[in-house]
């Protein structure tokens, strides 16, 4: 993938403590929901990676799921 003329590309997948720090939780908590479920993950290789995309789209229907109750 290339950068062009200096622009920083922002990453699609970060690790869990990266996924953890975006969402102001603990990585055990992150582990907690990633196995629930609840959370979800793209798993290469032997690691776990958190679309960023997914992790706001997970924040937008968290939200709105609580305006609803």
């Amino acid at each position: 993938m290339s950068r062009t003329s200096g622009q920083s590309v922002p990453p699609l997948l970060v690790s869990p403590r990266e996924a953890a720090n975006l969402l102001g939780i603990s990585e055990r908590s992150l582990h907690t929901y990633t196995a629930a479920g609840t959370i979800p993950v793209v798993r290469i290789g032997g690691s776990k990676r958190y679309s960023v995309a997914a992790l706001s789209e997970w924040i937008r229907a968290a939200s709105e799921k609580k305006v609803r109750e």
